[in-house]
């Protein structure tokens, strides 16, 4: 169990929500309501019309979860040979993905990244989903010239993509 067990062992939560046309909350009052005055203010979609856990790393439309990605970066094609010595090129990877609601924990979705998506849910037109972007980022050494034609090894942070997730 845990983040690297296969989805099938993945823990989870089932929620039930009331389908309703009348709200759940209203904004706060002045004074304190009783709780039977209390009206509700937000609809959230039925259950069955949510994507599950247990759906196939597709989402809600086709696409795919967010995820890491193969990119390979060749500086050659960037035409960057005549001062890289080596590598040639290196694996960086990106992100990409849908990032609907519910996010479960392969995604490594933040807490406000969970909230958001509830939020879309209710307001699409007003609210973006969530993005997937990189959550894990490593460093490649790279050996150069520099201006004066020193050869130089320097370790670059931040230059390949580990693990993706939903912020």
């Amino acid at each position: 169990m845990g983040q690297r067990a296969p989805r099938s062992r993945q823990p989870f939560m089932v929620t039930f929500f009331r389908a309703s046309s009348s709200p759940i909350r209203t904004p706060r009052a002045v004074r304190p309501l009783r709780r039977r005055q209390l009206k509700k203010t937000n609809e959230l979609p039925h259950p069955h019309r949510l994507p599950g856990i247990f759906d196939d790393i597709h989402g809600s439309n086709g696409r795919q979860v967010c995820r890491r990605h193969e990119l390979y970066v060749s500086f050659q094609d960037l035409g960057w040979l005549d001062w890289v010595i080596a590598p040639e090129g290196y694996s960086a990877y990106y992100c990409e993905g849908e990032c609907s609601f519910p996010l479960d924990s392969c995604m490594n979705a933040t807490n406000h990244a969970i909230l958001q998506s509830l939020v879309h849910l209710m307001k699409p037109d007003a609210v973006p989903k969530a993005c997937c972007a990189p959550t894990k980022l490593s460093a490649t050494s790279v050996l150069y010239y520099d201006s004066s034609n020193n050869v130089i090894l320097r370790k670059h942070r931040n230059m390949v993509v580990k693990a993706c997730g939903c912020h």
